[in-house]
């Protein structure tokens, strides 16, 4: 089967599954209170290597990445499984062994030549897998060039971005017949409510139950610019400098921000910009960042918990956001901004916020959750943001032919949520790389007002 790309196709040679090298006992798997908070939609990576300089042909690397998978399989279980309903209606994983769909792929473009910069031009439908069933689905592409692209397409309700990034880690030591990287913990308890359950109000403001949902009246004229089916994908790098003027610019008073605030901060001021300028004129604005709480949940609580949580597969994060009204938000100071910023997320970086959370999903379960700035509970602009800094994956994705020379998130363009990622860059320490799932005007905007921030990534800033 040939797939047609802009400037190329894609050749699926086949697709098979990959089953775990030693078999669990079939059984099932709750997913945890954190992971009940999030919606039933897909994530991906990708990792781009250039030519090997071993001898090895393509057979032995594609039999040393499936031989791999199946030995990664057998820790990461859940992975091999799908996710299933129990009688109450809530998501479970089964634990059944059935495997992974495992896509061999060719493409006749060089990796040169991929416009990362657009990625949906060169990822979906074309290096991206579908994930048709199961939990995670992976597609290997050689390139004309030699050069290979690794893709996973992975179900979020079972993987954070930190989970995804242990077991590719832990792949590819396995590819190279080094000891795993990451031992994944499947520890339901460490995430289970207290008796009696405890928590404020203040939870109930970060996420809601489907069934509180209201209906609104949405006029199609004056939501053009808005429109959540022209949600387009968008790679840019921020330069390392242009970081740390932004910092200075969102700190005042002796109260230094960091780069993730201030960044956000930039975000949300210039979203506000767009929806006044495209005549949206007091439209809610909201800011969402998304808030790891291992290291928090495990503060006071000696080495050992702390080591369950780092190695806790599965999702264990809040989502705090900001709402403001986009004509006030415009005229605030970027200082200012970036206080309302570091407020909310002060609110959730803590022990008792992620203790409330857990403890205040189980008493909503088994209703759908929400985060509230996605909810739709008025005629609002959202947008998640996501760090992924901590990964540094440039380091640890080397199967053994290579190191890897770009690797991102990638968001599906079905997804109807406007998502942005910031990420470590590969060619420099200072430098920032920013994933953006924006509409098309939102995106052209502030590409013409901000364009000394955000630039195009391309194959010359990569240097392959």
């Amino acid at each position: 089967m040939d797939v047609k790309g802009e400037g190329f196709s894609v050749k699926v040679i086949k697709t098979e599954v990959v089953a775990p090298k030693q078999l669990w006992h079939d059984h099932w798997l709750p997913l945890t209170n954190l992971d009940l908070l999030v919606p039933p939609f897909d994530v991906g990576s990708f990792f781009c290597y250039k030519k090997s300089h071993e001898s090895d042909d393509i057979t032995t690397i594609l039999d040393a990445l499936k031989t791999s998978l199946s030995q990664a399989l057998a820790l990461f279980y859940p992975l091999a499984g799908e996710i299933v309903r129990t009688t109450a209606g809530e998501p479970e994983i089964h634990c059944n062994n059935k495997g992974v769909d495992f896509t061999e792929a060719s493409a006749d473009v060089e990796l040169w030549d991929l416009n990362f910069y657009n990625p949906n031009e060169c990822m979906e439908g074309k290096l991206m897998p579908k994930r048709h069933h199961g939990v995670l689905a992976i597609q290997v592409t050689m390139l004309k060039c030699g050069g290979m692209v690794i893709a996973c397409m992975f179900d979020h309700r079972v993987a954070d971005g930190y989970s995804a990034n242990m077991f590719v880690s832990s792949w590819a030591d396995m590819t190279r017949s080094d000891p795993p990287s990451f031992l994944p913990s499947f520890r339901r308890s460490i995430l289970n409510a207290r008796r009696p359950t405890v928590y404020s109000t203040s939870v109930s403001n970060v996420f809601l139950p489907l069934s509180h949902l209201p209906s609104l009246d949405i006029d199609p004229t004056t939501e053009s610019e808005l429109n959540q089916d022209s949600l387009l994908n968008r790679i840019y790098y921020v330069e390392g400098d242009q970081l740390k003027r932004l910092q200075v610019l969102a700190s005042e008073n002796g109260c230094r921000r960091s780069k993730l605030e201030s960044f956000t901060s930039f975000l949300w001021k210039i979203t506000a910009s767009f929806l006044e300028y495209s005549g949206h004129h007091g439209r809610m604005c909201n800011i969402a960042v998304a808030v790891d709480g291992r290291r928090r949940l495990s503060e006071g609580e000696g080495a050992e918990r702390e080591k369950l949580m780092a190695a806790h597969f599965g999702n264990v994060l809040s989502i705090p956001f900001g709402a403001i009204r986009s004509k006030d938000l415009k005229e605030m100071s970027l200082p200012l901004v970036a206080y309302e910023v570091h407020k909310f997320l002060r609110s959730a970086a803590t022990k008792e916020h992620f203790m409330e959370l857990i403890d205040w999903v189980e008493d909503q379960r088994p209703k759908p959750l929400i985060s509230r700035p996605f909810a739709g509970t008025e005629k609002a602009f959202s947008i998640m943001v996501s760090s992924g800094q901590r990964f540094s994956i440039m380091d640890k994705m080397d199967f053994g032919w290579g190191k890897l020379v770009f690797g991102s998130c990638y968001v599906p363009v079905a997804r109807k949520d406007c998502y942005v990622m910031t990420m470590a860059s590969p060619m420099n320490e200072d430098d920032w790389i920013v994933y953006m799932h924006l509409p098309r005007k939102h995106l052209n905007y502030m590409e013409a007002h901000a364009s000394h921030l955000l630039k195009p990534l391309t194959i010359n800033y990569l240097k392959f």
